[in-house]
């Protein structure tokens, strides 16, 4: 059963690589198409902020490459240098998608609160669960209540990365709404906007169906393991 869990990691980590590929490259051929309306990402995200009555955000650049992200513990919208100084497409898409989860925020969207509320957990249990999910596996005939323990962490960040799809695939929905109602995104650029987000919105529905494949691979290890007793 052990050699099953490496099969499926191997098949998700092959998926992975594959989709994370098709993203840059989806985002290097829209980096390279300009907006007609030529607005930096900087000045997309200040205005989709504006524009939906939130000023206590800050739009800063951060070193990275694809490294955006909304950080809702201060308030700001963080975009990697080609994002925050460009004007194509890739730019108003990433922009307007993190600051979709401004808005998130600032509506208090349910699955964003609840996505919340797991980040402490998720960051205690990423320290120990490999360990102890190890542990359990080479010990399942003597401790078994130790692989059921790395399986209940293992299954609180599977739930954190479900929260996750509804909480992107929103932010997105509300940037490419935004993009469209304002015409900062007008015909094939908003086209082209929906497919970059399309792929970015593919890492994360990978991740959560590669997590919740390896949990199964883990709970009938655990079933197996009780019924030998």
């Amino acid at each position: 059963m052990s050699g099953s869990i490496m099969l499926v990691s191997l098949l998700f980590l092959g998926i992975s690589f594959l989709v994370s590929s098709r993203l840059k490259s989806k985002f290097k051929h829209y980096t390279q198409l300009p907006l007609m309306s030529g607005l930096s990402g900087k000045e997309v995200a200040e205005k989709m902020l504006r524009e939906n009555g939130i000023y206590d955000v800050q739009v800063i650049s951060v070193d990275g490459f694809l490294s955006d992200h909304y950080n809702p513990t201060d308030k700001t919208v963080n975009l990697s240098p080609e994002v925050y100084h460009g004007s194509s497409i890739a730019s108003a898409a990433v922009a307007a998608h993190e600051c979709g989860h401004a808005v998130q925020h600032a509506t208090a969207y349910n699955w964003l609160t609840m996505r919340s509320k797991l980040v402490p957990i998720v960051q205690f249990s990423s320290n120990y669960i490999q360990w102890v999910l190890l542990g359990g596996v080479l010990l399942i005939n003597t401790f078994p209540s130790l692989l059921l323990l790395g399986i209940v962490l293992f299954a609180l960040t599977t739930l954190f990365s479900l929260i996750t799809l509804p909480v992107e695939f929103d932010a997105s929905n509300r940037a490419l709404a935004w993009l469209q109602t304002t015409n900062v995104a007008r015909g094939d650029e908003h086209t082209g906007a929906k497919d970059a987000l399309k792929w970015a919105a593919m890492t994360y529905v990978v991740a959560a169906l590669a997590s919740v494949a390896t949990l199964v691979q883990y709970i009938l290890i655990y079933l197996g393991g009780r019924n030998r007793d």
